[in-house]
């Protein structure tokens, strides 16, 4: 109980943070929009963690619903990872081009 009640003290030092960069300017609508539904879900996940166990359980997998999270987690990372390294690539084959082309010139 006291961990849970500890990520959600972060969770909303997150989402305060969030709305202070939003009045800033300094993110976009979409951007927060996709931030405080991540966070909002982390929140609701962590207040019905015994409910993601119950259903854990009767789905068959034999791990607790903190391990489950940790797990869809860590794919997530790698999953966002991977697209921002793509992302990357892109952007350096545009700036190689732009320079080749104004090298040309």
């Amino acid at each position: 109980m006291l961990q849970q009640a500890i990520a959600l003290i972060f969770i909303a030092v997150f989402i305060w943070r969030l709305f202070q960069q939003k009045k800033k300017k300094q993110i976009g609508a979409n951007e927060f929009i996709l931030w405080l539904s991540f966070w909002s879900l982390g929140a609701l996940a962590i207040i019905f963690i015994r409910l993601i166990d119950q259903v854990l359980v009767r789905v068959g997998f034999s791990g607790s619903g903190i391990n489950f999270l940790l797990y869809l987690a860590v794919i997530s990372l790698f999953y966002f990872v991977f697209k921002l390294r793509l992302k990357l690539s892109k952007l350096e084959k545009n700036l190689t081009d732009l320079v080749r082309e104004i090298t040309l010139k």
